[in-house]
This record gives C-alpha cells, sequence and structure tokens, in this order.
C-alpha cells in the first residue's frame, strides 16, 4: 500500500515537472520527458508488472490533460515501462549507465512512436528533420536528467523495498 502511495506521489510531481516546470527551461523549444524516464526506472528497478503499471497511469495522466488520441500514451509509456522490466534482472543497486542507455532507448523509441501517429499518418513525412530538431534533443535532455533524478529514485525505491521486508516479518501484518 506505501509502495503504490509513494509511487503515485512521485508519477504526480514527473508530471507536474514535466508539464509546469521543464517547459521554462526548455532547450532548443525541447523539453524533457520526465514521466518516460521514472517509468523506464520503476519498470528496471521493480519489474515488468510494477513498470507496466507505472507506465499506464502515467500515459493516462499524459493523455487526459495533453494527449492527441486518449490512450495513446498509455499504451506506449505501459509498454516502455514492461519491456524495461524485463531487465529487472539485471539491476545493480548504484550503476547508472545501464538506466540512462535504457532511458536513451526508450526515448527514442516514444519520439519515432509519436512521429507515426502525428505526422506519418497524416502524410507528413519529414523523419530527417523531426529526428534531429525534436526526438534526439529531447533524448538527449532527458538523458542528462536521469543523471540526477536516478540516485533519488533508486533510494526511494531502496526505501520502499526495505519498508516491504520488514513488513513481510512484522508479526501484525
Amino acid at each position: 500500500m506505501l509502495t503504490a502511495f509513494v509511487t503515485g506521489i512521485v508519477v504526480i510531481l514527473a508530471f507536474l515537472l514535466q508539464s509546469s516546470f521543464f517547459p521554462t527551461i526548455t532547450l532548443l523549444d525541447i523539453s524533457p520527458n520526465v514521466i518516460l524516464m521514472v517509468t523506464v526506472c520503476f519498470g528496471f528497478m521493480r519489474g515488468k508488472r510494477f513498470g507496466m503499471l507505472v507506465g499506464f497511469f502515467s500515459g493516462i495522466l499524459v493523455d487526459v490533460f495533453f494527449g492527441p488520441i486518449f490512450g495513446i500514451n498509455a499504451l506506449v509509456y505501459m509498454f516502455i515501462g514492461y519491456f524495461n522490466g524485463h531487465l529487472y534482472k539485471v539491476f545493480f543497486d548504484e550503476e547508472i549507465k545501464v538506466p540512462m542507455l535504457l532511458v536513451a532507448v526508450s526515448d527514442l523509441i516514444y519520439g519515432i512512436v509519436f512521429y507515426v501517429v502525428q505526422f506519418a499518418t497524416r502524410s507528413r513525412f519529414a523523419f530527417p528533420q523531426y529526428f534531429t530538431g525534436v526526438i534526439l534533443p529531447e533524448c538527449i535532455y532527458t538523458v542528462v536528467l536521469t543523471l540526477i533524478f536516478y540516485r533519488l529514485l533508486h533510494k526511494i525505491d531502496k526505501l520502499l523495498s526495505d519498508n516491504e521486508l520488514e513488513g513481510q516479518q512484522s508479526p501484525w501484518l
């Protein structure tokens, strides 16, 4: 219960950062995808099911407020959380290179999917310009933020894991 509550708070804070704070400090008119970073990290740290749930609820939140097609963000984030959760078995506590790589690959996939959904389906084919002008800068910005936020997310996950272990050993629960 505590894990779900804390994760919900983290997702809401990430959404607020992504929708209100980071648009004010854009680089090349691009802001990072903080929700994607949180989804990737939780999937990587907690497994497929948890990553899928975080991705789904994060995506629903984005869809309700900003989604061009309701449900597309929920679907994409859910798959991203699920597939990153496959690497749960290779999770190392303090290793930051793997989460950075996963965030980079996931952000590239997210950008390509949204290019297809928003532009290619309407016969607007300018992929090289979109890739270099939007997808790649957003990916780089998000990966740089992963350097900063991953340690915090890892500490939160560690506290939640420790709390879950204590709860299993308690005769009162």
